[in-house]
């Protein structure tokens, strides 16, 4: 028995960053290669430490998406998605991060910068089956964030977003294939989607086709909360676990 003051230890606190948009009808998530130790050289999420004790959390995540990549923080919103703890993750010492998510269409190439050696978008399937080698735990922090983002999918008209002002049916399905990694079959999406109301609404207008009749055109409608749900079919759940 000691009656030595309890010293606290030290734990330093840092932020990452998942970054999704669709490019090329494939899901897509922003990563930085590694300019300095530990795992120099290899593809990591944009993020970094705190600057200093008075420095706000959201503020450094903002501050680091810029310096690492150059995205213009304004047009993301950025929201929570956990926070990463386990010991040993960092092999700089105990490092608690907490880790934050957007998703948004039409994203621009990003710039490396500060201890960044280069950035760019990968393809989320890549990152998820481990064909690319990822730094720390980022390949758990990407598959939490990728199941958020389909979670998204299924309860919100956040699909909506990625297509232009007026879309088809298809081009509807092209978004929810891409995010959820699976096929869906036309009908039962045709019909999941009419069963939504005011997910999309009639834009009056038709889009010529080569061949077939011209597909109807549409437009995002006013509910941003789907119901019922647009839930994912039972084999891309199943494939996830």
């Amino acid at each position: 028995m000691t009656d030595a003051p309890w010293v606290p230890p030290l734990v330093l606190l840092a932020v990452d960053l998942v970054i999704l948009t669709l490019r090329e009808s494939r899901l897509h998530v922003l990563l930085v290669e590694r300019g300095i130790e530990p795992y120099k050289g290899t593809h990591a999420l944009p993020g970094g430490f705190l600057q200093h004790a008075e420095e706000d959390i959201i503020s450094a995540a903002h501050r680091e998406l810029s310096e690492e990549a150059a995205l213009d923080v304004e047009t993301l919103r950025l929201e929570e998605l956990g926070v990463y703890g386990d010991p040993g993750r960092d092999p700089r010492g105990r490092v608690v991060s907490v880790a934050y998510l957007a998703i948004a269409p039409r994203l621009p190439e990003p710039t490396a910068g500060t201890d960044a050696a280069d950035a760019g978008w990968q393809p989320a399937d890549r990152v998820l089956s481990g064909d690319l080698e990822l730094a720390f735990d980022h390949r758990r922090i990407i598959a939490d964030g990728v199941e958020r983002a389909r979670v998204k999918l299924e309860h919100s008209a956040l699909a909506t977003a990625f297509c232009g002002p007026t879309f088809t049916i298809t081009d509807l399905q092209d978004v929810y294939e891409a995010v959820w990694g699976v096929p869906l079959d036309p009908r039962n999406f045709y019909r999941k989607v009419q069963k939504t109301e005011g997910f999309i609404v009639p834009a009056g207008a038709a889009r010529k086709a080569a061949t077939g009749r011209p597909a109807r055109l549409f437009r995002a409608g006013p509910c941003t909360v789907l119901y019922p749900p647009m839930f994912r079919p039972a084999e891309a759940t199943s494939a996830k676990e």
